[in-house]
């Protein structure tokens, strides 16, 4: 199990999801940012690197993964990603704007935080509509088709660096709303809407972990690596 100390955590991940939980619990990213050691990582946070291992180790043996995203075909992939991830923002986004207003606009005097709970939700929600959309009128549309048809067009480069960045913000957004929101543990005296809101911010940020790590970690990495091999 040592080389997997030097492999990066977004591969690790890619490997098997399940460790994704692991490294969550230990507050090491792996959607972005995904591309550094899981020892660079663990030295950088303090954390124990064996004990990281023997939690992997434990995980691995309790059976194979039964999901590896890591061996689908990237057409099949990139309709994973729509019909499960991009379906569950478009679900998902008019309760979560729909309580960050309702409890700003009765509690933001009490706890302003929750002002800038809702500027985020509200940058949030504009920037990953935009992303999705993006992503499903243009690249995922490329990739089907150099994937389908072995086209020997050029996927948009820069296209994929974009959407890579805009994952960046959105996961910047949210570790916004996590230290906003206390780890999205709301205060003793907090009303059911309020603890929806928080409850629901806890869900999306670990859908969209999975988003992302998705995209940025296997889908966009392994599409350009395709592409060079048609060309």
């Amino acid at each position: 199990m040592n080389n997997i100390s030097q492999q990066t955590v977004g591969q690790i991940v890619a490997d098997d999801y399940r460790v994704a939980q692991v490294f969550r619990a230990h507050g090491i990213g792996f959607c972005c940012g995904g591309d550094k050691s899981l020892e660079n990582v663990c030295a950088s946070k303090k954390i124990n690197l064996d004990s990281i291992l023997q939690e992997v180790i434990n995980l691995k043996q309790s059976g194979p993964e039964q999901n590896n995203y890591n061996d689908w075909s990237l057409d099949f992939l990139s309709d994973y990603i729509v019909q499960n991830h991009h379906n569950f923002v478009r679900k998902v986004l008019p309760e979560l704007n729909f309580y960050a207003h309702k409890v700003a606009k009765v509690h933001g005097e009490r706890d302003p935080e929750l002002l800038d709970i809702l500027a985020n939700v509200l940058e949030l929600s504009a920037e990953i509509s935009a992303h999705i959309e993006r992503a499903e009128s243009d690249l995922y549309p490329q990739i089907k088709e150099l994937v389908q048809r072995n086209n020997t067009d050029s996927l948009k480069i820069d296209l994929v660096e974009v959407l890579a960045k805009e994952n960046d913000k959105l996961d910047s957004i949210m570790a916004n709303l996590e230290a906003l929101t206390n780890g999205f543990n709301p205060p003793s005296n907090a009303c059911a809407s309020y603890r929806v809101l928080f409850q629901n911010l806890e869900g999306f940020q670990k859908d969209l972990q999975k988003h992302v790590h998705l995209e940025n970690n296997i889908l966009f990495p392994k599409a350009l690596a395709f592409e060079n091999r048609m060309n």
